[in-house]
């Protein structure tokens, strides 16, 4: 009893004791008080670290062993991955793990590949034109990332297709600034939502890979604020990234990761970028102009020439050749991203559901396939058919995926070992999900036989043999290189003629990173565009042959009719030649994709925006109003068929006086889920910068008094189903489209 009465004498002391030893800790570390705000802790980190902690934050090594190089890498780091930054553990800021890349938490190639789950490309992703599941699949993928032990991820690629021969376009999101810049920032929001750093990238203009470390881009900075870096300046304030990327190649002579325009004026001063700016693996070519630039992080050691932001850096800062506050504010910015965040608060994560991430992936899959053709209604295909013939593109062991950095090894390993080539950027990887096992599922009574496609002579009297005929076409593209030209690979144009004229119930399902020409479209009825899609591609195309899910996807990007309607048909610096310099003039400026279409006035094989259904939609109604200078359209949508489906309306804009890069451009876009009968009404409001002219002497977009067309379509290529005319005042925005005072 006297000690119990002794303890609870004693407790006030105790108390105040342990308040006593809280608040000295908190004093030691007061930027672990995640009351202040991410300015403010990242300040006081900052205060407590040495030089060489300032240092290590800024220089960032390869997380891969590697045989062709006299390199061991960091053993703190996570083998097989792309990237480790070492924190300063003793302030409780973690290291840096950093994985590739937008579709997944990719692998390097070796027996110590790790799987994951792999969403479709991201062309296939821009193609449902759904900022909400663009989102779950990016937060899919960042949980995936925080479950392996990552807080950084390279994604966010949202260079415009200026070129459909460029073997990257796969990872990106299309040709117009205002669906690639909206749906890449959803999906980085969905990644940065599970306390993991998103990149966006490449910055800027990196739109081909021939030459992409050589080669200099021309543009005229009007053009480029209104094309490509408007799409990047969406995705930045959609997203919110944490880090932004470097590219590879020269902007008007000066390379990307030195360029102070991009880095300095645009990112930092224009758009108050306030994360940290790393380079691409081997993208920093000097120690002085790159730091002075706005270069914050080298990235990716071997891979540069030097050791640019290591001991040269440390060099240059006590020499005063780079100021000491620059040094500050690159490793200030990377701690406020790391605090704004959350990966110094949260440092753990739960385990990766990967039977729900697999049906993410797979729901992105099949609202992104884009059913191009349908003639006679063959698809979708009746469960009673009695004989199907399956040809070609592996179709019995799985489906094709994008090659380079963004590679998602899947569970169960490669469908297809051994394809050329086996190397970087590859290997070819088909992930086993396979269409003909899903098709045969459904078709249990049915007679379901596959041919390879290598015999096309076999292959052709299989479909004659057939009531209908299911023909596989692929086309791999991947990092570091560009296609020859627009064509399907391996002679399967000459397959697919041969086997339509066999059976004229041909339906053609492509597998490619991008457009292709087609040869043969006038022979077949129906054909739809798979595109990469993902772990679970097999069933999600099954699914849609079979009408189980309407297709809704829309083009991202216009198919051409061919290369001589491109404004370069002879591809610059094609084949590559190792360390040739020269430019490439973008002299087509921002009329990038269906808009040069329309200002060259080219028919293309099928238009940006264009996406067939099993049920039919009416667009009517259209309404536009203006409001303290706001401009904002409203529609109707009907589904007026009778299977339920989802519709892509389209808001297109044109001036009737000022004078525009091209004719219109898109304005606004909504994706509506109707039941057969019902209607929905919806209103997009139109960013005033998508009406403007970019002023580069006053930094202003500038919007000319006037009439304008609104036009509501079903593709920009097709007749409006609606148009009014609006008129707007003259009108100046600030370089992020913020009204000035008139």
């Amino acid at each position: 009893m006297r000690f119990k009465n002794t303890i609870i004498g004693m407790w006030p002391a105790i108390v105040a004791l342990c308040c006593t030893t809280l608040s000295a800790a908190e004093t030691a570390h007061p930027w672990s008080d995640s009351r202040l705000d991410a300015d403010q802790r990242a300040g006081l980190a900052l205060a407590a670290m040495t030089q060489d902690e300032k240092l290590k934050l800024v220089f960032g090594y390869l997380g891969s062993d590697m045989e062709s190089k006299k390199y061991t890498r960091p053993p703190e780091s996570h083998n097989q991955s792309a990237g480790f930054v070492y924190g300063v553990p003793r302030l409780g800021i973690p290291h840096l793990w950093q994985t590739d890349a937008g579709l997944g938490v990719a692998s390097q190639a070796g027996p110590n590949a790790r799987s994951g789950t792999a969403l479709p490309s991201g062309l296939a992703t821009a193609a449902t034109w759904d900022l909400d599941g663009a989102y779950a699949g990016g937060a899919m993928i960042g949980a995936e990332a925080r479950a392996r032990g990552f807080n950084v991820m390279l994604a966010g690629g949202v260079n415009l297709m200026r070129e459909p021969r460029n073997g990257r376009n796969f990872e990106y999101a299309g040709e117009d600034p205002l669906l690639a810049g909206q749906m890449v920032g959803a999906q980085i929001r969905g990644i940065q939502s599970n306390h993991v750093v998103s990149t966006l990238k490449h910055f800027a203009l990196n739109d081909q890979e021939s030459g992409r470390t050589t080669l200099n881009v021309k543009i005229d900075e009007a053009a480029s604020r209104m094309s490509d870096l408007l799409a990047l300046q969406i995705a930045n304030e959609q997203g919110r990234p944490g880090a932004v990327m470097c590219s590879y190649n020269r902007l008007n002579g000066v390379h990307a990761c030195e360029n102070a325009y991009l880095l300095t004026e645009v990112l930092k001063q224009d758009w108050g970028f306030k994360g940290w700016v790393m380079s691409d693996w081997g993208a920093t070519h000097s120690t002085i102009p790159a730091a002075n630039a706005g270069l914050d992080q080298q990235s990716g050691m071997p891979f540069d020439l030097a050791d640019y932001f290591g001991a040269p850096l440390k060099e240059a800062v006590l020499n005063g050749w780079v100021p000491q506050g620059r040094l500050d504010d690159m490793a200030r910015r990377v701690l406020y991203a790391m605090f704004e965040h959350g990966l110094v608060d949260h440092q753990t994560a739960a385990p990766a559901d990967f039977k729900a991430n697999a049906a993410v992936s797979l729901r992105d899959a099949q609202d992104g396939m884009v059913l191009l053709k349908n003639d006679g209604n063959l698809l979708p295909l009746s469960r009673a058919v009695k004989r199907v013939a399956v040809i070609g593109g592996h179709a019995d062991r799985g489906v094709l995926a994008g090659g380079g950095s963004s590679l998602v090894y899947p569970e169960g390993g490669n469908a297809v070992p051994g394809l050329e080539p086996k190397t970087w950027p590859g290997p070819v990887m088909v992930y086993p999900s396979a269409p003909l096992k899903a098709i045969q599922q459904r078709l249990p009574q049915a007679q379901v036989r596959f041919a390879d496609g290598a015999d096309t002579a076999a292959a052709a009297k299989l479909a004659r043999n057939s009531d209908v005929v299911l023909v596989f076409a692929t086309q791999w593209t991947g990092e570091a290189f560009d296609m020859p030209d627009l064509a399907l690979p391996r002679q399967q144009d000459a397959l697919i003629a041969a086997v339509a004229a066999a059976n004229p119930r041909t339906v053609v399902v492509l597998e490619t990173g991008g457009p292709v020409t087609m040869p043969w479209l006038a022979q077949v009825p129906a054909v739809l565009e798979a595109w990469y899609p993902g772990s679970s591609g097999g069933e999600a195309i099954a699914s849609v042959l079979f009408g189980e899910v309407n297709p809704s996807g829309h083009l991202p990007a216009t198919f051409p009719a061919s290369v001589a309607q491109l404004p370069r048909p002879v591809l610059d610096g094609y084949p590559q030649v190792e360390e040739r310099r020269f430019e490439v003039d973008y002299h087509e400026g921002a009329a990038v994709g269906y808009k040069w279409f329309d200002l060259k006035g080219l028919k293309p094989l099928f238009p940006f925006g264009h996406g067939l259904s099993y049920t039919r939609f009416d667009l009517s109604g259209l309404r536009a109003s203006v409001d303290g200078g706001a401009l904002s359209a409203s529609f109707t949508v009907r589904n007026s068929g009778k299977l339920r489906g989802k519709e892509v309306a389209q808001i297109y804009v044109a001036p009737l006086g000022a004078a525009w890069e091209a004719p219109k451009r898109l304005a606004g876009f909504k994706k509506v889920d109707l039941a057969p009968g019902a209607s929905a009404t919806a209103t997009v409001t139109i960013d005033p910068r998508l009406l403007a002219m970019y002023d580069p002497a006053s930094k202003h977009w500038k919007v000319s008094g006037g009439d304008y067309r609104l036009t509501l379509a079903a593709d920009a290529g097709a007749e409006p189903a609606a148009s009014v005319v609006v008129r707007l005042q003259e009108a100046s925005y600030d370089v992020n489209g913020k009204p000035l005072p008139r």
